[in-house]
């Protein structure tokens, strides 16, 4: 079977993806969208936000909307202006030489440009209630869903200074933040740890692990257990926030671009271009800083620029 070519394709379809597809497909280059797979969690159409309930912090909805829906708007946008959407997972690339190669499985696509936009997943528990209650007062976002537990009690679970940023800034809502760490001492920086000690807050649960999260349709506590003796008991909180780290969906680029030790994708200062000239990356695949829904669209607006003014010099 012949190879597809295509001026521009962009793999994934989080809201980096799909603003890239957006400002690519108005300057009249028709991308190509290699979305993902819905039965994949790292790498699904829509990305994380598909796992979200009510967005409100994305500027222009001052009622919030729901994540999947705002995704479909973005998507429907893209389309509205002439991008395709391939509803598939990239299986192998090839970014030797021009044009660049994209696989799905056996068919062979052809590109002059790539734009990366795989994005990252939040490390979960591996509790199979977790699928089940995200969004229902089951989060990996902080700055995403604080909002929603003011005056609850809310467990971190986590060690690292993302735990203790997350146990911080949620003290501005929750009655009480309990941190939850399966070791007796933090891993976090020394300030870190200082801050959510002197914070009345903030009480920390040594040596613990979750093992259940309970509630049919919402939190309505959690089964904990002793990494020392294994009892278990039972906290009443409302809500629990994962800050166990992030992992960033680049296994297909592994030795093709350039990536920090965490396995982020790396870009030139104040721009999507990667180590390969034509390839660009945007949004939380190259992002471990800010990773928000309007700083992902943001960068995948930078990614589409670059792309346009990219090939205009290279015709």
């Amino acid at each position: 079977m012949e190879a597809k070519h295509e001026r521009v394709i962009i793999i994934g379809s989080g809201p980096a993806g799909l603003t890239a597809a957006i400002y690519t497909a108005r300057a009249s280059l028709a991308p190509l969208v290699i979305e993902g797979e819905p039965s994949s969690t790292s790498d699904q159409p829509g990305g994380q936000l598909m796992l979200t309930t009510e967005v409100e912090n994305f500027p222009g909805f001052p009622e919030g909307i729901m994540g999947p829906e705002l995704m479909s708007n973005f998507r429907g946008q893209a389309e509205r202006f002439g991008a395709k959407f391939l509803t598939e997972k990239v299986t192998k690339v090839d970014f030797s030489a021009r044009p660049f190669k994209v696989w799905v499985r056996d068919d062979e696509y052809h590109a002059d440009a790539v734009i990366v936009s795989t994005g990252a997943r939040s490390l979960m528990l591996g509790l199979e209630e977790e699928q089940r209650l995200i969004g229902h007062g089951l989060s990996t976002c902080a700055t995403c869903d604080g909002f929603f537990f003011r005056d609850h009690h809310i467990a971190v679970v986590g060690g690292g200074d993302s735990a203790i940023e997350e146990a911080s800034f949620l003290t501005k809502f929750a009655s009480k933040v309990t941190l939850i760490h399966r070791r007796d001492e933090f891993r976090a920086s020394k300030i870190m740890q200082e801050r959510a000690f002197a914070n009345p807050k903030i009480e920390v649960l040594w040596n613990h692990t979750v093992t259940k999260i309970n509630g049919d349709d919402k939190v309505d506590g959690i089964e904990v257990t002793n990494t020392v003796d294994g009892s278990v008991s039972t906290l009443p909180v409302t809500g629990v926030f994962i800050a166990i780290g992030h992992r960033p969906n680049t296994d297909l680029f592994a030795g093709v671009l350039d990536m920090d030790d965490s396995g982020y994708l790396q870009t030139q200062p104040d721009s999507s271009y990667t180590n390969i000239d034509g390839v660009f990356a945007c949004g939380d695949v190259q992002d471990h800083t800010y990773r928000q829904a309007i700083t992902a669209a943001g960068s995948g607006c930078m990614a589409a620029i670059d792309t346009e003014r990219w090939l205009e010099a290279q015709h």
